[in-house]
């Protein structure tokens, strides 16, 4: 498959990936007992439930031709929830933000099952081997990229429900500077998780 292929399979995996993310976060703070996803028609699968103009479509199209293809990056609408109706408001949040990363990684599994118990080898080399493993690669990016401890990222969510109560000024600061922070992380750190992308990769398909 050219590198030209696999760019754009790649982009066609990780949007719909993206979305499948989102969808989570609501089924999860559905069950633990906010309705607000699910009012506001966000409990469904519905591609265009879930899409944002810019982190779906026009960043990674930017980084798609600005990179040529070295870095691809996407999200979807982020689903609004109210923790205060949440059946646990000190690890409700945790659990909603968890909930998304933990659906790429189930993903991922399932689909490097596929590769490592119903392909043949011979298949397994084919454009339809090499398609499954970006579906295993692209879900395992977004799920430990997800969980970055950095705001808004849903890392924060989980570290935040570690903290200590006393500890919300730090959380404010997060919080407040956290898109810059995150824009310094993606330009200067993002190599920081790709061993361990890798390493999960290489578990998962052997």
């Amino acid at each position: 498959m050219t590198e030209i292929i696999q760019i754009l399979f790649f982009f066609l995996i990780i949007v719909p990936s993206s979305i499948l993310h989102e969808y989570a976060h609501a089924w999860a703070a559905d069950q633990l007992g906010d309705p607000t996803a699910r009012h506001m028609g966000r409990l469904t699968l519905n591609p265009l439930a879930h899409i944002d103009v810019w982190g779906t479509i026009i960043l990674p199209l930017f980084l798609l031709f600005s990179t040529g293809g070295r870095f691809l990056f996407a999200y979807a609408k982020p689903v609004p929830y109210n923790p205060y109706n949440l059946s646990n408001r000190r690890w409700g949040p945790a659990l909603v933000a968890v909930a998304g990363p933990a659906a790429n990684l189930l993903l991922a599994v399932v689909f490097s099952l596929i590769i490592i118990r119903l392909i043949p080898i011979t298949l397994a080399i084919t454009l339809f081997g090499q398609v499954l493993s970006l579906i295993v690669y692209a879900n395992v990016l977004l799920a430990i990229f997800n969980l970055v401890p950095i705001p808004p990222l849903d890392g924060s969510k989980i570290l935040f429900a570690f903290l200590p109560s006393h500890s919300t000024q730090l959380q404010e600061n997060l919080e407040r500077y956290g898109t810059l922070i995150l824009i310094g992380f993606l330009f200067f750190g993002f190599g920081l998780i790709m061993p361990i992308v890798r390493f999960v990769f290489g578990l998962l398909i052997g």
